[in-house]
């Protein structure tokens, strides 16, 4: 009994912040036509206090997104073009002699900020790649011999195109593993188009207010922390987690050969994370199988590896997920 009165206080409390969801979302969608998902991941991102790994055609909004939600939340915004030549210090600073103190001192680098774009991080050499990626899972950067704590929130926004392979480092899998989510993003609809057209053309630019501090979204993912997970729950994401790994043992014999590898621990703790993250934004206190599902694909299609048969047949990770989804009961 007192469980249910828990939940209904913390139901509660989420209507009262909700307005935080549909302000975001309203300052978006100025800026932004479309991209749903996009914004949407964002969001879960930011609330699940994890980074986005995001793979598109170049031209889909990805920076404008970024750059608007840092806007909106009246934070500092980073952004970070991967070149190869680029070095790690570009990213997390060096040290600097100055002259006029006669000593070495600390020039920060652009990580310094709340939201940090990496645009193309797949063009850098996997040095500049480890720098960035450490920083995302410690939260620290070490500069000489100083330690700096990074601000919060702090969020990483990666992007990388899927279609230009050459003069490219891909990722290696255990630095995918650190993004709570992997999001493909798609062309807009015919009607979106027109309207992307339709304000270019004409010049419309809207000017992004803050609407929101920092220390709100800090508040808001105590609450989100709160989000009550029943055991069916834990037990349905560590199934479908498990599936990956040993799928004849699900009955999903036919995917032996088409995994190499499967979802790591943290792939159960991102979707308990996430799914708890989308069942804020849809305004409840406790998470439901459909949470889980909707947030499925975009925590497990980089953590799973597929064997040289599936890349021959065609076979993506979304199929794997969907298969495994499909086999799995749903409490």
């Amino acid at each position: 009994m007192s469980e249910s009165v828990n939940i209904r206080e913390l139901n509660d409390l989420i209507s009262s912040k909700s307005g935080f969801v549909s302000l975001i979302t309203r300052g978006m969608d100025q800026t932004i036509v479309g991209q749903k998902h996009l914004v949407d991941s964002l969001l879960i991102a930011l609330l699940a206090n994890g980074h986005v790994l995001l793979e598109g055609v170049p031209g889909l909004a990805k920076t404008l997104a970024i750059k608007t939600l840092s806007s909106l939340i009246d934070a500092k915004f980073s952004r970070i073009q991967f070149t190869p030549d680029l070095l790690p210090a570009d990213v997390i600073g060096t040290m600097v002699y100055s002259v006029k103190n006669e000593k070495f001192e600390v020039k920060k680098g652009p990580i310094f900020a709340n939201f940090i774009l990496a645009d193309e991080i797949n063009r850098a050499p996997a040095k500049v790649q480890s720098a960035l990626l450490e920083a995302m899972q410690e939260r620290q950067v070490t500069i000489g011999d100083k330690t700096f704590t990074l601000d919060n929130p702090f969020l990483v926004l990666a992007t990388q195109n899927p279609i230009e392979q050459e003069g490219t480092y891909p990722l290696p899998e255990a630095q995918v593993d650190r993004f709570l989510m992997k999001v493909i993003i798609g062309y807009p609809t015919r009607e979106e188009e027109k309207l992307i057209v339709r304000q270019n053309i004409a010049a419309i630019k809207h000017n992004v207010e803050a609407l929101v501090k920092p220390e709100e979204i800090l508040e808001i993912r105590k609450i989100v922390e709160q989000i009550y997970i029943d055991e069916k729950i834990e037990k349905y994401i560590v199934d479908i987690v498990f599936a990956t790994r040993f799928p004849s043992d699900y009955g999903l014999n036919d995917l032996t050969s088409i995994i190499s590898f499967g979802a790591s621990p943290r792939a159960s703790i991102s979707m308990a994370i996430a799914a708890r993250a989308y069942a804020f934004l849809k305004g409840r206190g406790y998470v439901i199988p459909e949470d889980v599902r909707a947030i499925c694909h975009d925590v497990l299609r980089h953590r799973i590896g597929l064997s040289y048969e599936a890349e021959a047949n065609n076979i993506s990770a979304d199929e794997v997920v969907s298969e495994i989804l499909d086999k799995i009961a749903v409490p």
